[in-house]
């Protein structure tokens, strides 16, 4: 007997209702609650859950529970276009109505499920026959895909070829030369189908054939909305079986290796992504050297050219020519620092150090004056200076980045520094200084980027009394003027309660429990300060006036009456 594995059921869903408003939007969950009543064949798993609607027409849909996070699918013309639907809503919402009977239901799914490979196990082989062929009698795709699979394994080349080039033909799914994302799927499950008929082949043919495959698909892709990612997935298929297919038959290796230059050279060599290195013993020397002719060829032609360069990359990695790559790398250099960073990197793995921060060094003076840079470069040297206690070097890669850069993440990094080189006293004031200047300006209109960071770098410090005599001179968002608030009530209750009150009147105007939570937090705050300031009699004025005005929001009330407010 076929034993399926042991069944986890949930004891409820991991979704809230929340969660399907988010996905859904507003109008779609309205309308989700309208078919509650046409769901239908509900089935639970531990991490799916399925039914039908019945709507306009009978529609399949699919909620699927990865931890926290749910997706959801509908073969509706609005879910085929990747949305999640009003018949997607209407599951979830059954689904959490029907939570306390879920752990029930998903054993009555493995149960049925169990139930039919008992009785396919007890079937003999005539019978199992005679289902087979009942079912390819209605089911052409099956029927195609078992005759491709039997022609694979009896080794009828010449069929399995036809058959493969009607797999790679796109035209059945295209709509005016294009194929969308709703039948991008099915393309790529024929693409899969082509990959296990060629794994099957024991002749030399495979090769040839999953080269075809290969050139087919890349020429295809731009045709093929690969949005949820079938095509690339199918691709790797077919990239898996043609090296699989080469390390079984040792194909003549230059031919290869013509072939692999050609693909990797093309314009679309990322479908699928080959890696030279996977190929290095399948080619020998004699394979591999014409690989490496060809990649400089191909170079020397077109220097400028990022898929010749990244092509001669690959090879002279592989081939640990550490040497030779440094000086093709450096013929054509980034001016954001990511080529310098390139070559500081191999040299790293090639255990060079020194030359390797050298050419990370040259990197920072080569870009200083085209930022932005690269922010790996920094973060290469810099840990590079810290590893050797090069500690005045570290400080003063921070800080030149910090000006360069004024943000929290660069503040901080300059703090770490500082403190290890035992100096942040002193360039405290200087950087404080900086982000002062630079929020005056913001302030003024030429600069809008940075305007929060004077507040969040003191906040950072822990020094909440500078940063609330600061905030009123300097562009401060709403949400920092409540993190202020936070930080100073118990010493200022006065000076906070007025930026709680103002927090709370746009959530006034909105629905749902994100804003009920928030309200809910901000009356908190209103209250302690007005314990704080003894005038709770005022506070208790003010709650009866909220809540009279948002009395129809029920969820809210709720968590009011929660929190004793």
């Amino acid at each position: 007997m076929n034993t399926r594995p042991a069944h986890h059921a949930p004891t409820e869903p991991s979704f809230t209702e929340e969660d399907l408003t988010c996905l859904a939007g507003a109008r779609s969950f309205a309308r989700g609650q309208d078919y509650l009543s046409d769901v239908a064949e509900l089935s639970a798993t531990d991490d799916r859950i399925t039914a039908t609607v019945y709507g306009t027409e009978p529609y399949h849909v699919l909620l699927l529970l990865a931890g926290p996070r749910l997706t959801g699918s509908c073969d509706c013309p609005y879910g085929q276009d990747g949305h999640f639907c009003k018949h997607c809503v209407a599951v979830g919402l059954t689904a959490l109505a029907q939570r306390d009977d879920l752990q029930q239901l998903s054993a009555e799914t493995a149960r049925r499920a169990q139930t039919l490979d008992d009785w396919l196990d007890s079937l003999d082989r005539d019978q199992l026959r005679d289902l087979l062929r009942e079912q390819l009698a209605t089911d052409p795709d099956l029927h195609r895909r078992l005759e491709l699979r039997a022609a694979a394994a009896g080794s009828d080349t010449s069929a399995v070829r036809a058959h493969i080039l009607r797999l790679l033909d796109t035209r059945p799914f295209e709509q005016k030369g294009v194929v969308d994302r709703r039948d991008a799927a099915g393309y790529a499950a024929q693409l899969t189908e082509a990959a296990l008929a060629i794994r099957a082949l024991a002749t030399t043919e495979p090769v040839m054939l999953a080269e075809t495959a290969i050139n087919a698909i890349g020429e295809a892709a731009e045709r093929i909305d690969d949005s949820d990612g079938d095509l690339s997935h199918a691709a790797e298929e077919m990239a898996q079986a043609h090296l699989e297919a080469c390390h079984r038959l040792l194909p003549d290796p230059v031919r290869t290796a013509e072939w692999l230059a050609a693909h990797l050279l093309s314009d679309w060599s990322h479908l699928p992504e080959l890696d030279p290195a996977e190929y290095r013993d399948i080619l020998g020397e004699p394979g591999w050297a014409e690989l490496r002719r060809l990649a400089y060829e191909a170079h020397r032609s077109h220097p400028s050219g990022w898929t010749e360069r990244y092509v001669l990359e690959s090879v002279l990695k592989a081939d640990g020519r550490v040497d030779e790559l440094v000086t093709a790398l450096s013929t054509d250099l980034e001016p954001n620092g990511s080529t310098h960073l390139a070559i500081a990197l191999e040299l790293g793995r090639a255990g060079r150090r020194d030359e390797a921060v050298a050419w990370a060094e040259r990197g920072l003076s080569e870009t200083e004056t085209a930022p932005p840079r690269d922010r790996r470069l920094i973060e290469f040297l810099a840990h590079r200076y810290e590893e050797a206690g090069r500690l005045t070097d570290l400080v003063r890669v921070r800080r030149d980045d910090f000006r360069h850069h004024g943000t929290l993440a660069t503040y901080r990094s300059l703090r770490t520094a500082c403190r290890a080189a035992d100096c942040w006293p002193a360039e405290r004031p200087r950087a404080l200084d900086l982000l002062h200047s630079t929020a005056i300006e913001e302030h003024t209109g030429q600069r809008l980027h940075t305007a929060p960071v004077l507040i969040e770098a003191l906040l950072d410090d822990g020094d909440a009394e500078a940063a609330w005599k600061t905030a009123p001179s300097v562009p401060t968002t709403p949400a920092q003027w409540v993190r202020l608030a936070d930080a100073v009530r118990e010493r200022h209750p006065a000076e906070a309660l007025p930026v709680y009150l103002r927090a709370l009147t746009p959530l006034k105007q909105q629905a749902g429990d994100p804003a009920y939570e928030r309200m809910t937090e901000l009356l908190l705050s209103v209250r302690a300060c007005h314990r704080a300031l003894d005038t709770e009699p005022e506070f208790t004025r003010y709650l009866a006036d909220l809540r009279a005005d948002q009395k129809r929001k029920r969820n809210l009330m709720r968590m009011l009456d929660e929190h004793g407010l």
